[in-house]
């Protein structure tokens, strides 16, 4: 943000504060933030040197050695990260897919951290997908549901088993088996 003032441009520092609730703590190392809470522990990595964060008077202070457009971005984009990492550690992260079947009748199991479809469009070979660790998923009938506290991993693994079905060189308007993600964090799609 620059602001003319007599013909000058002035640099104003930037600086974005978050604010930490009760019952969680954090702790900062120079490449890295890590948040724990009740639903477990969240660690993400900043490896710009010019982003400096700070936990201090139960906030999280995030501010730059340089004070450029490029740096304002990066402070945004690690506040939006840390206020995603709070509201896990608290509250965690659900993704639900459907499980959509009108030609075959898809069979969908768990075993461990893997994740098996049979039958997808008659397919003889079943399609696997390894799950993250992390990530707890389980099947309700025809949802799939995935809970985390990290809500990159949570998205990454939904993401996946949605992947595990996706159709290429088809009419998708003929074609509408697979498996796909009807609510995003909780937020119906």
């Amino acid at each position: 943000m620059f602001t003319k003032m007599s013909g000058e441009k002035v640099k104003k520092e930037f600086v974005e504060k978050v604010k930490v609730p009760e019952g969680i703590s954090v702790e900062v190392s120079p490449t890295s933030i890590k948040i724990s809470g009740k639903k477990g522990t969240v660690e993400k990595a900043y490896p710009y040197k010019s982003l400096v964060v700070k936990f201090e008077n139960d906030e999280v202070v995030l501010t730059s050695k340089k004070n450029t457009q490029r740096e304002y971005k990066l402070i945004k984009t690690y506040t939006a990260h840390i206020k995603n990492m709070i509201k896990g550690v608290q509250e965690g992260y659900t993704y639900k897919l459907k499980i959509c079947s009108s030609h075959f009748p898809m069979k969908v199991k768990l075993s461990g951290r893997t994740l098996k479809i049979e039958n997808f469009l008659g397919e003889h070979n079943p399609r696997i997908v390894n799950l993250k660790e992390g990530a707890n998923v389980k099947i309700d009938g025809v949802y799939i549901i995935v809970e985390s506290h990290d809500k990159e991993l949570a998205g990454q693994v939904a993401a996946d088993i949605e992947q595990s079905t996706r159709l290429t060189n088809k009419d998708r308007r003929i074609f509408q088996d697979g498996v796909f993600i009807v609510e995003k964090a909780g937020k119906p799609i």
